[in-house]
């Protein structure tokens, strides 16, 4: 059928791997941005930075201590999630009483220092990362060839999507979250530390921006705006999900990346807008977002 309309399969399905390729990194990231706002109400617009951070750090563990893959790939989160922390401790939990617009000015400004700062050390030419060497090479499919480094990133980033969304709406820690941002003084009465939980909450939707860089590297090169480059798509993605919603996250980063990629297929101008689109004709639809309550 797509060969009637003058498209090789192997374009089809070349441009629908780059689709879901992108699409996993946009539910990686927005997730971490709907697990901050859902359970937080902060607008971290330092998300695309923090991503940015994770492929540098990664990087300087391969560069300065001989580190590989695998174990950046298992350092890389922590180390950015303390970060985190730090960030929420001595900065956000200042704000938590105020309108939402402080927050996203304050992660705005420090997207701009940690971008101004990685610039400045290191340029804004791309640092190349190797591909591990346990996942080089790919798979003849019959109708397209896939990497195995690019499947890592699909099946890895899916795992952690839905693993995420079970542990927040499935598991009892899940409901104390939740229920911390309703009610945090009755949760306290039940001997949580709310104070710790908020902390750790923050740490671990930015460790997941940490993850995402790890993931990023070997695909993308390494500079100080790959961060600003993907943020707005993914701040689109979770408003077209609906802000805080776990579920709509995941699902809307990967549709729309397939979506993004068909584009490209059928009408390569139109693949840098059509997020923003689909955004416009969501938000005049459902103001809430497709998977969104209204508050």
């Amino acid at each position: 059928m797509f060969e009637m309309l003058g498209i090789p399969p192997q374009v089809l399905f070349g441009q629908l791997l780059l689709g879901l390729i992108n699409g996993s990194f946009y539910a990686l990231l927005s997730l971490g941005l709907a697990v901050i706002f859902g359970m937080l109400n902060v607008i971290n617009f330092a998300h695309g930075a923090l991503y940015m951070v994770g492929a540098f750090v990664a990087w300087l563990l391969l560069t300065q201590l001989g580190l590989g893959y695998w174990w950046a790939f298992a350092l890389t989160p922590f180390i950015v999630g303390a970060f985190g922390i730090l960030l929420e401790k001595t900065m956000l939990s200042r704000l938590y009483k105020l309108d939402h617009l402080y927050g996203l000015l304050l992660t705005f400004g420090l997207a701009l220092i940690l971008e101004g700062l990685f610039r400045h050390q290191y340029g804004v030419s791309g640092q190349p990362y190797p591909v591990p060497p346990s996942l080089s090479g790919g798979q003849n499919l019959g109708f397209m060839f896939l990497p195995n480094y690019r499947g890592w990133v699909i099946a890895c980033s899916l795992v952690v999507c839905f693993g995420t969304w079970f542990a927040i709406e499935r598991t009892r820690l899940g409901a104390y979250l939740r229920a911390a941002t309703e009610n945090p003084v009755l949760v306290q009465a039940f001997g949580i530390n709310v104070p710790v939980m908020v902390s750790l909450t923050y740490g671990f939707g930015v460790a997941l921006a940490g993850l995402a860089g790890v993931l990023a590297a070997p695909i993308y090169q390494v500079n100080p705006l790959m961060g600003s480059n993907l943020i707005i798509i993914v701040f689109a993605v979770v408003v077209i999900g609906g802000m805080g919603s776990i579920l709509g996250a995941i699902l809307t980063g990967i549709g729309l990346g397939l979506l993004e990629g068909l584009t490209k297929v059928f009408y390569p101008e139109a693949s840098n807008i059509v997020v923003f689109v689909v955004m416009a004709i969501v938000l005049m639809i459902k103001p809430a977002g497709l998977f969104g309550r209204e508050r």
